[in-house]
């Protein structure tokens, strides 16, 4: 029986949240009970603006990995682009090689194919200086690609890695790493997918377009007469800053600093008249600045700042709102400059916006399909897509795949990307053609465009098929392997699995029995193995402890992959025998229902899917909103499916209202625990059904209790 958990929180958590960011008592107490109350986390949940992403140059190398790539611009170099096979790596490349070309780059791209193994190969680094290749950018891999990178530069090939993977100890010798998982990569948010490395990288190359890149630039302020604070920039990312305070008298102009720290700047202020008028009191008539005033010119974009100061500025700001640092007036005039050159960008270079919102639906595919955390910037990613696909704009090739699937017409939600959509774009690297998806997106050609699109959803059903057959090879082994495991892991290896399907395997063994779970396969004298996690274990933490037998492995906290030779295949499992006997799961999560609030009739209603929607995406770290309400009454039901899986529409009364409800793979639950007109206390999702065009609203059973007495 599951445990329904609604977390005790104060009433003065809620009010609080409700009169700073004027949320309503239902969405405030969500939050709180969330634990989601620092402004630094709310702004991702409350806003979608592009400018709450952080900026590509925040990562420490991106600066050298522009110029390098500008370079290869003017020496008329040969760039490859490899990718890694599934949704990430495809979208990862598509990104960089639309760039690449928009940049009249002689690039090319390439992805395991058939039976290549997952990552960078040492015969694609040979092929490609063969060719007279200069230029190896990675995607979604390369971080554990050591040995291939050495080939690489023996070979005389230069290297950018761009990936998101866990680091190993020793790294690869590249020219250029852009990780943000690696401790000096300067980049604030670790928990990036690699197609959005690569739209970092991206972006900063669009940004070296503008007369802006490389530029020092310096902000300068004057508060309250005698403090005068400076911030510098570089690539609109701050880089040093200074203050001091001259009220005392002590501190003469040539001792304290600030000549040497403004020498060579652009110093941009804001009211140059009110800041020179300052400063003449502060240091004499004598001493002369070159400022640069920015507040009329931001007025021509932004009119109402006309006439603003900063201080008024740093209360109007929106991002003071979710940052007490922003408070401050020198953040006020750093937020109002950035704000001013993005919409003063976007102006001189159209193109720059339109590709943006291009590549961040392909992003928005990878950040659900690696299972990324939908937190910090993840969350704009994913909602400005969404916004995007559902104002009928979606990119060429999701188009028509979209279109096959019967996606469009209805509000695209993450759950349908990630049920439907990446799945499909998925099936293609599993079974070896993931060229297939990577050239949906980048055919020129709606034809074209429509005849990939066709054969991945012909892929999709192969993958289906295979998976369905490895799952019937497996009989009754998963649960005498987690009895060898004393119900703590679950460990298959079957010849007849197809190593495309192993991950969706290893995941189906974790759904079945709740515990970290490894599917292997084996080709020729290699064992291929997945591994994905339940109950708190990270995969590559695990893993990491078989480095010295592996061939290869690498991936994330809940999914990995790995491979071995057969040599090693016995040293294999007498340790992990070993490892499995000392691990600590935590709580079976699939027993514990989290509820985020208690409804009584009247709040059950349409406009609930508002609360919804401003929760939404949902995924990793933020799962869909669960409602309990007590005492609904069963006004009959329905059985659907067949065979099998076999699920429960419940008709349940609450108040006056009567509301369609799910229970899936509950059928036989119906006539037994629950029959017609029993009263009973429902934990559910609140949600949206479209049918033949018409938009209605359902309920999701998570689970079903008799009503308790009293309730």
């Amino acid at each position: 029986m599951k445990t329904w958990n609604k977390k005790e929180i104060s009433r003065d958590q809620a009010l609080a949240l409700h009169n700073k960011y004027k949320l309503g008592a239902l969405e405030a107490s969500i939050f709180a009970r969330r634990g989601v109350t620092a402004g630094s986390d709310l702004l991702y949940y409350l806003e979608d603006d592009a400018r709450f992403l952080w900026k590509p140059f925040e990562f420490s190398q991106m600066e050298d990995a522009v110029d390098r790539i500008l370079a290869a611009v003017d020496e008329g170099e040969k760039v490859l682009i490899f990718g890694d096979r599934d949704v990430d790596g495809i979208t990862a490349t598509a990104v960089l090689y639309e760039q690449l070309k928009r940049m009249n780059i002689d690039v090319s791209w390439r992805l395991p194919s058939g039976d290549d193994s997952y990552g960078l190969s040492a015969a694609a680094v040979e092929e490609f200086a063969k060719d007279y290749g200069s230029l190896l950018i990675t995607v979604d891999c390369g971080i554990s690609n050591y040995a291939e990178i050495q080939r690489a530069q023996e070979l005389g090939v230069s290297v950018i890695v761009t990936d998101h993977h866990n680091p190993p100890d020793r790294l690869p010798a590249a020219d250029i790493i852009l990780n943000p998982k690696l401790p000096d990569s300067g980049y604030p948010f670790t928990e990036i997918s690699g197609c959005s490395v690569a739209f970092k990288l991206a972006q900063a190359l669009r940004f070296s377009q503008t007369e802006l890149y490389k530029q020092d630039i310096c902000l300068l302020n004057v508060r309250d007469d005698t403090v005068v604070e400076c911030l510098k920039l570089r690539n609109l990312v701050k880089r040093k800053a200074y203050e001091k305070d001259f009220s005392d008298g002590t501190s003469s102009l040539a001792s304290s600093g600030l000549v040497e720290f403004l020498r060579g700047e652009q110093i941009f202020v804001w009211d140059a008249p009110a800041v020179s008028a300052a400063l003449k009191n502060l240091f004499g008539g004598g001493v002369e600045f070159n400022l640069f005033d920015l507040r009329p010119e931001a007025a021509k974009i932004i009119p109402y700042v006309s006439n603003v100061s900063l201080q008024k500025l740093s209360s109007l700001s929106k991002i003071a709102l979710y940052s007490e640092e922003a408070g401050t007036e020198l953040e006020a005039f750093y937020n109002i400059f950035v704000t001013y050159l993005d919409k003063k960008i976007a102006q001189s270079f159209p193109s720059i916006k339109e590709c943006d919102e291009r590549d961040l639906q392909l992003v928005a595919l990878s950040v659900f399909s690696d299972i990324m955390p939908l937190k910090n910037e993840n969350r704009i990613f994913a909602r400005r897509a969404l916004n995007t696909m559902n104002t009928g704009r979606p990119r060429s090739g999701l188009l028509e795949l979209m279109a096959r699937q019967g996606l469009l017409g209805k509000k695209i939600s993450a759950k349908d990307l990630g049920w439907n959509v990446i799945p499909a774009l998925n099936a293609a690297g599993r079974i070896g053609s993931p060229e297939d998806s990577l050239n949906l997106f980048l055919a020129e050609s709606p034809d074209q465009r429509e005849s990939f699109a066709q054969k991945i959803l012909g892929h999709n059903e192969n993958r289906k098929n295979l998976e369905n057959s490895a799952w019937e090879f497996l009989g009754g082994r998963p649960e005498k392997s987690l009895q060898k495991f004393n119900g703590k892991f679950c460990l298959i290896v079957e010849e007849k699995i197809h190593r495309g399907v192993v991950g969706r395997i290893a995941a189906k063994l974790v759904q079945r029995l709740g515990v970290p779970s490894i599917a292997m396969t084996k080709a020729a004298d290699i064992y291929t193995g997945s591994m994905r996690t339940a109950r708190g274990v990270n995969c590559t933490d695990f893993l990491d402890q078989f480095g010295d037998i592996f061939i290869n492995h690498g991936g994330h906290a809940g999914a990995a992959g790995f491979s071995l030779t057969a040599q090693n295949f016995e040293l294999f499992q007498q340790k992990i025998g070993g490892l499995v006997q000392a691990l600590e799961l935590g709580a079976d999560e699939e027993l514990i229902v989290d509820i985020d609030a208690e409804l009584t009739a009247q709040y059950v209603n349409d406009d609930l899917i508002k609360i919804v929607d401003l929760f939404e995406p949902y995924g990793n770290e933020n799962p869909e909103l669960v409602f309990m309400t007590k005492r609904a009454r069963i006004a009959g039901a329905q059985i659907l499916g067949k065979g099998e899986r076999q699920h429960l529409k419940f008709y349940l009364e609450i108040g006056s209202q009567k509301w369609p409800a799910l229970w899936w793979d509950q059928a036989s639950r119906y006539k037994t625990e629950f029959n017609d007109g029993d009263f009973v206390d429902v934990a559910y999702n609140f949600q949206r059904n479209t049918f033949n065009g018409h938009e209605g609203r359902q309920l999701v059973v998570v689970d079903c209790q008799p009503a308790r007495a009293g309730s």
